[in-house]
């Protein structure tokens, strides 16, 4: 059986730029992607916590030390400057390696620096 999971994520990113003009995906700080493990042309989901959009697209590299997350062409209409955004990425596992499977959640303040790296969210209390 195999297993479908979260293997990285970008949490609350900030959009600088969205671009409508721009061939398609998510351009991404070459440092960002490397902090969460996320390749350049892998599929990611994006979920914008300021209006809610779910969408499917793929990484793209930016300039390393740019803070850019510029979220391109169609998906332009989903995300202005300024919203902040979770980047996630998923892998299929088998049930062996879900034993010890970690994911990295790359925690990101309003500018895009990291505050933390983890491999588990806390449970969730009442």
């Amino acid at each position: 059986m195999q297993y479908t999971v979260l293997s990285a994520k970008l949490h609350r990113a900030c959009v600088t730029h969205a671009e409508l003009e721009y061939e398609g995906s998510c351009a991404i700080d070459s440092a960002l992607l490397e902090a969460a493990g996320i390749h350049e042309y892998e599929q990611i989901q994006i979920y914008n916590l300021a209006n809610g959009e779910r969408l499917t697209t793929y990484a793209i590299r930016a300039e390393r030390g740019s803070r850019i997350i510029s979220v391109n062409g169609a998906a332009a209409h989903k995300a202005c400057p300024g919203d902040r955004i979770i980047i996630c990425s998923y892998v299929t596992v088998s049930r062996q390696e879900l034993a010890t499977f970690k994911p990295t959640l790359v925690y990101l303040d309003e500018n895009n620096h990291v505050t933390r790296i983890r491999s588990s969210i806390p449970a969730q209390v009442a």
